[in-house]
């Protein structure tokens, strides 16, 4: 079983998001894949049975099994090369070269107002708008640098119904739409340094409020990463580069 270590969602090694990518030529065990996602401790470690078509794909964080992840994502259709169709949990996605990034398009998952009290977990911030979607908290404060100077209280926020709290506000540098950090201490992942799936919430939010379909994310970790989204109806088209940085056999 070849494995691979890539870095999704930027165009330099050690840098935007480390996802761990293991070819498989048939399906593993879960609790197999599980021990490997926590052996790696990345937030996110694809599996990917390369035999079958489409390929069915699944994404583990060091603690358990997601029903959807990005820059995974991005980081195996970057190893396999051309287009690709993964049969995933939440459905099929497929994933096209586009000028020299991936390209991947993902269900679009709006957020709607919900009253989620997030104070606790993000101390010294007043939320202009708190939102949730599917799966993640979204949280609106006033200005980029109030997102990049956030320190949560990572504890009170893994008591937060849901897989990931997203904090974010208005770009504050030319070419950047929006800025935004994610937190998922509640699924193992204390800071995601790109998380791509949480762009399916960020893109329909801001897009409504930019007025434009076509916008450019800065996940402001300290890793760093830039998403490009794309809102097409009811799916969502988000592209990035990826590099890889290791590679090998699983030998277990």
């Amino acid at each position: 079983m070849r494995l691979f270590l890539v870095d999704a969602f930027t165009d330099r090694p050690f840098s935007g998001n480390p996802a761990g990518v293991v070819l498989l030529d048939e399906p593993a065990d879960d609790a197999w894949m599980q021990h490997v996602a926590a052996e790696l401790k990345h937030s996110e470690t694809a599996f990917v049975v390369t035999t079958e078509e489409p390929k069915p794909l699944r994404w583990f964080t060091p603690t358990t099994e997601v029903d959807l992840c990005g820059h995974a994502t991005l980081a195996t259709a970057h190893v396999l090369g051309g287009e690709q169709v993964f049969s995933t949990r939440s459905g099929a996605l497929r994933c096209t070269a586009e000028n020299g990034r991936v390209a991947m398009e993902f269900p679009a998952d709006p957020p709607k107002p919900a009253e989620v009290d997030v104070s606790a977990g993000l101390p010294g911030l007043t939320p202009e708008h708190v939102a949730r979607g599917v799966s993640d908290v979204l949280v609106v404060v006033a200005d980029a640098g109030l997102v990049r100077g956030a320190e949560p209280d990572l504890d009170a926020l893994a008591t937060v119904a849901a897989r990931c709290v997203i904090v974010t506000a208005r770009g504050d540098e030319p070419g950047i739409d929006f800025v935004s950090r994610v937190f998922g201490p509640a699924v193992g992942v204390p800071e995601d340094p790109v998380t791509g799936s949480a762009h399916c919430t960020l893109a329909p939010y801001w897009a409504e409020r930019l007025g434009r379909a076509e916008l450019v994310g800065e996940q402001a970790s300290e890793r760093g990463g830039i998403v490009r989204t794309a809102l097409l109806g009811e799916r969502v088209r988000l592209s990035g580069s990826a590099v890889t940085v290791a590679e090998g056999e699983l030998l277990v």
